[in-house]
């Protein structure tokens, strides 16, 4: 059976870097969503393409950088993660260095795993939401919180605007994100969230 790859990215925001995440890519065949790992995968931009390929034979591989990268929250993983395996569709791992997957069979080591950092990952997720909560909590209760400045964070629309020449590269199919950010002088975050923008 041939091998037809993928690499899976998520980063919360356009601000994070990608790099840790794509640098053991070789092929250029990537699907990054820009997006809270809250929102279910099946939910994401990026993620109904990749989905969309593998339902139609086009991709049987995917590889991640870790399984917070599939989500936040323990059933939404574990939901996706049964969905590669119903689908024939070898998810690897990258900092587990292990395969779901075996001589064609899933692996019940990599099944152990995943279950026990799915858990990991919300319980994380929850333990951040309350840690954020505390803060604001403090900064009110000291008079150094007042919220989100009306009109402080850029619209899609807008920010599209700004990044047009990189909207004109992505439009004119060159594939390679990386290219594209070359081309424009722009980060690799950026033409990131202009693609997720486009794709949405």
């Amino acid at each position: 059976m041939t091998t037809n790859q993928c690499t899976y990215v998520r980063v919360s925001s356009a601000t994070q870097s990608t790099i840790r995440q794509t640098i053991n890519n070789t092929d250029g065949n990537m699907f990054i969503d820009v997006i809270s790992g809250a929102v279910a995968f099946k939910d994401r931009p990026e993620s109904k393409r990749l989905m969309q390929q593998i339902e139609s034979g086009l991709i049987n591989y995917v590889i991640c950088e870790s399984v917070d990268r599939i989500g936040r929250d323990a059933y939404d993983i574990q939901s996706t993660l049964n969905y590669f395996n119903k689908m024939g569709v070898t998810l690897k791992v990258n900092n587990l260095g292990i395969e779901s997957f075996i001589n064609g069979k899933p692996n019940p080591i990599f099944k152990m795993i995943t279950d026990v950092l799915a858990n990991v990952s919300e319980l994380t997720r929850n333990n951040i939401r309350e840690s954020q909560a505390q803060g604001i909590k403090i900064a009110v209760a000291q008079g150094k919180y007042k919220g989100r400045v009306k009109g402080s964070t850029i619209s899609d629309k807008d920010f599209l605007s700004k990044y047009s020449n990189v909207v004109k590269e992505l439009n004119s199919g060159v594939n390679s994100m990386r290219k594209v950010a070359k081309l424009t002088d722009t980060s690799l975050s950026t033409v990131t969230r202009v693609k997720s923008i486009l794709s949405a």
